[in-house]
């Protein structure tokens, strides 16, 4: 195969998995790694590194937009980015380390939380008290309804929510995700923030854990621009095609169908690891 039919059958997976992750809501990550590992056959420190370079891209694309909308909660992202860019740090320091059997022990161990919580129903958390430390910081605030209205919410449990940011940034490093399952359980589990806050929250603070990521694998060499640099463009025409799909598609069942197709790739990703199927 030579370089530039590599590069487009790299660039067309990768558009395919930006667009099954804004679906999904799972991000282009989650699915461009097992597409480098099980269907390239990539080392899993380059797939981790090109994933983290997608990450930046899409969040810095879609987290702008959010922002503009009065959506998400910038104190509150802030804040908890300082727990995700300290875990995602020592993460990318413990990951360089790792087998990439190791490595896909944990991601499959990942996949599986993640199928999981995408069968759980979040809340508006509707008529929480919020704690007191939420309002010293300072961090409630309100978010824009279908009708222009402007709905009010509070949070609690500040300190709890803190330190599963931290073990979220920490996987983020090691496996160059977004750790969306973790933050979800967080922010919506534990602080009771509202669901369409927490996941707009969430992705505005992907790129900075990224980029805190990303820092640690370049000095390492484990970001290589020719797999990197079409990940990265195929994973963001992927999510931004797929933004504009998301209210003309039953996403439900979509989400349902790929719930199966990631315990799949996780049963598969654990096998492999424990068989020594990735060691090169």
């Amino acid at each position: 195969m030579t370089t530039l039919v590599f590069t487009f059958i790299l660039l067309a997976a990768s558009l395919l998995a930006g667009l099954v992750g804004a679906l999904t809501g799972l991000g282009g990550g989650v699915v461009v790694i097992p597409v480098l590992t099980l269907g390239f056959g990539i080392d899993f420190h380059y797939a981790v590194g090109a994933a983290l370079v997608a990450s930046i891209a899409t969040s810095s694309g879609s987290g702008s937009a959010y922002v503009r909308e009065g959506i998400t909660n910038i104190r509150l992202g802030m804040l908890l980015e300082i727990a995700t860019t300290l875990g995602a740090v020592a993460g990318a320091l413990v990951a360089v380390w790792l087998r990439s059997s190791v490595i896909a022990i944990i991601y499959g161990a990942v996949l599986l939380l993640t199928a999981a919580a995408q069968q759980r129903r979040c809340s508006d958390h509707d008529g929480v008290v919020g704690s007191a430390m939420a309002r010293r910081l300072r961090l409630f605030g309100t978010y824009p309804q279908r009708d222009g209205t402007l709905k009010a919410y509070e949070l609690r449990h500040v300190g709890g929510g803190f330190g599963v940011m931290l073990v979220a940034g920490v996987l983020s490093g090691i496996l160059g995700i977004g750790s969306g399952v973790l933050k979800v359980i967080a922010m919506d589990g534990i602080m009771k923030v509202p669901f369409k806050v927490s996941t707009t929250t969430s992705n505005f603070m992907i790129g900075v854990t990224a980029c805190a990521s990303a820092v640690v694998y370049v000095q390492r060499g484990n970001i290589v621009p020719g797999i990197a640099f079409p990940v990265m463009i195929g994973v963001l025409i992927g999510a931004l095609t797929g933004a504009r799909l998301l209210h003309k598609l039953d996403v439900g069942l979509l989400r349902r169908i790929f719930c199966l197709v990631i315990l799949a790739v996780a049963i598969n990703m654990i096998y492999m690891g424990f068989t020594g199927g990735f060691e090169h």
